[in-house]
């Protein structure tokens, strides 16, 4: 549930534009990834070199070195790295600040995020999760678990969390469609939607101001209040980033593990509903199995080099952009020996980096965890026979944006 995590990278090569209607897209957990290897060069659409880093313990230095960074990116003399603005642009945001200033932002925010704060959430998100399900089955057979099941899920948990239950759910997707989004809207109305949730956001802070609540925003608010050197344009940011990829990574990470489960991997159904602890284990392997995104979208983390750096053996100058390719590190055959119809509900032998690594780990990434492995073993409970309604070559997508995941996806029970 980061910024980073379910929005970072741009294409790399000239593979065809997934936003085109003529692309033929495969499932995610039928993607052919990068073989890892040394670190190579490529190009971002831009033109600006980018070193593609893809093992994984070459990723994990990436994520972790001090000598790596974000704040970089946006210094002066950076070269550029996106086409369209994005929510990533903003060089004040906490995915975008590094040392010890990302470290006073951060401690705003991350207590609320602990695995102890997040098990307390469980028992309520479970409810959220059962009511949702008794509305997809009283609406009846087939339906559209995408509509009813994988995206309001998150969005009301986010939601509810930031105190925004009266945010029109419609209205929020508009904006994170757009604030997410490579080829599906101009820019000009990528930077009109990013401005209007900006707004939106702060009008939130302001309201908290007046009567804190018992909410994150109001936590927040709070806890800036004793770090002068946060800034208010600060926390409106960290406020839309936060509602922004609270829903949509466990959105897409859902929409495709159904698609995984409910075709290729239908013969794991009975166990996922046995016990939570398998939901758990698989939870795990779907996100490090099954890539949020295309791999020509999203090549990796992306970081500067603040001096010259050795990667994997190879000499990467001072000033260098590199890209951590999670997707790659995560199917890296030196430490993941197998695959997830052998190893589903296995413990992973080594840490995945689908939620990154290091000082940018993502927050949210207990929270994601817990709602996806609620929301997979109580469908599973609830409706054994699930089922796809159609192939999975019919699956509409959400095209155009920075993640993958159905549009659409007709089940039947």
């Amino acid at each position: 549930m980061s910024a980073e995590n379910s929005a970072t990278g741009s294409r790399t090569g000239t593979a065809p534009d997934p936003g085109s209607a003529q692309a033929v897209l495969p499932p995610l957990h039928c993607l052919r990834l990068l073989d890892p290897g040394p670190p190579r060069l490529a190009a971002l659409p831009t033109g600006t070199p980018v070193w593609l880093v893809t093992r994984h313990p070459d990723v994990r230095q990436v994520l972790t070195d001090p000598r790596l960074g974000r704040a970089p990116l946006f210094a002066p003399d950076a070269p550029p790295v996106t086409v369209v603005p994005n929510l990533l642009d903003d060089p004040t945001a906490l995915l975008n600040i590094d040392g010890v200033d990302h470290q006073r932002l951060r401690r705003t925010v991350q207590r609320a995020f602990t695995p102890r704060a997040i098990a307390r959430w469980r028992p309520w998100v479970a409810s959220v999760i059962e009511g949702l399900l008794d509305e997809l089955i009283d609406r009846g057979s087939p339906g559209d678990v995408v509509a009813g099941y994988t995206r309001p899920l998150p969005i009301a948990v986010i939601s509810r969390l930031m105190g925004l239950d009266h945010l029109d759910s419609k209205r929020l997707e508009h904006w994170s469609d757009h604030a997410l989004a490579t080829t599906a809207y101009s820019p000009q109305a990528i930077r009109t939607a990013i401005d209007e949730f900006a707004g939106f956001s702060a009008e939130i802070i302001a309201e908290r101001h007046a009567a804190p609540g018992d909410d994150l925003v109001s936590s927040l608010l709070t806890a800036a209040a004793d770090t002068p050197e946060i800034t208010e344009q600060q926390l409106v940011t960290l406020v839309v980033s936060l509602v922004v990829a609270g829903h949509e990574t466990t959105m897409t990470a859902l929409g495709n593990a159904l698609l995984y489960l409910l075709g290729d991997g239908r013969d794991a159904w009975r166990q996922l509903a046995s016990d939570e602890r398998s939901a758990a284990a698989a939870t795990e392997q779907l996100l490090r199995a099954v890539p949020l995104s295309d791999a020509d979208v999203m090549p990796g983390l992306l970081r500067r080099a603040i001096e010259d750096i050795e990667i994997g053996g190879v000499p990467i100058p001072a000033g260098s952009v590199v890209a951590a390719h999670v997707s790659a590190a995560n199917a890296d055959t030196s430490v993941f020996t197998g695959d997830l119809a052998t190893e589903l509900f296995s413990p992973l032998p080594a840490p995945s980096y689908t939620f990154g690594a290091g000082p940018h780990h993502c927050l949210g990434s207990w929270l994601a965890r817990m709602e996806l492995e609620l929301a997979l073993h109580r469908l599973a409970r609830r409706l054994p026979a699930l089922r796809l309604a159609a192939p999975e070559e019919a699956v509409e997508w959400r095209r155009g944006q920075l993640t993958r995941s159905p549009q659409r996806l007709e089940v039947a029970w």
